[in-house]
């Protein structure tokens, strides 16, 4: 089963109307009571009791995601698929230049992104709710983002793979070499948060 820490930073998580209806609750604190968080399809179900806010899989329990694809945020005509990055470790990361957490922990991943690039892996964005792709270029320009984005503005890749809570932003997933979720994050992360996590799988 699942194990689940308490949040480190409460409040960090952006609740918006859910783009698929995945029953998901708010969690906008440590504390957040109420119904289990749940959505289920494709191979990755997820499950987040009482709003918990960080979820680890134990190996035994982990299954692979579907494959997710689409426009690249910053290369005109470019198509971005997780399959690209076969037998590789890939940190997905939800996010939104109009939300502040967002913002706020870009440079945690970029610095997740530099370790990674020495250990055959990647963070891999997926830019949702922002409709005017120039603006979310210039965000990653502005601030020296190097790892890749899916330009996604309605969220559709939350669809295809079946489990992604799509109602919280940031979300972040890390998915180990055989792409099967590790640990789930429903807040804004630190690079420590995910290094903490990567260890093991870069060296799986």
């Amino acid at each position: 089963m699942p194990s689940i820490r308490p949040a480190a930073k409460a409040g960090a998580a952006i609740v918006l109307a859910a783009a698929v209806s995945l029953g998901l609750a708010a969690c906008g604190s440590s504390n957040t009571a109420g119904k289990d968080a749940v959505a289920v399809g494709g191979t990755f179900e997820f499950y987040s009791p009482d709003g918990k806010q960080e979820i680890f899989y134990d190996e035994a329990d982990r299954k692979p995601i579907s494959n997710l694809s689409g426009d690249s945020l910053m290369e005109e005509g470019k198509t971005i698929s997780l399959d690209d990055y076969k037998d590789q470790v890939v940190v997905l990361n939800a996010w939104g230049q109009w939300c502040a957490p967002c913002r706020s922990e870009s440079d945690d991943l970029e610095q997740v992104q530099e370790y990674l690039a020495q250990h055959n892996g990647t963070v891999l964005g997926i830019n949702v709710r922002d409709f005017s792709q120039q603006i979310s270029q210039d965000f990653v320009k502005d601030n020296g983002i190097t790892y890749p984005s899916i330009y996604d503005p309605p969220f559709r890749t939350a669809a295809s793979l079946g489990g992604i809570p799509a109602s919280v932003v940031p979300t972040t997933i890390v998915l180990d070499k055989q792409h099967r979720p590790a640990a789930v994050f429903l807040r804004e992360i630190t690079a420590q948060d995910l290094l903490d996590v990567l260890g093991p799988l870069v060296d799986a």
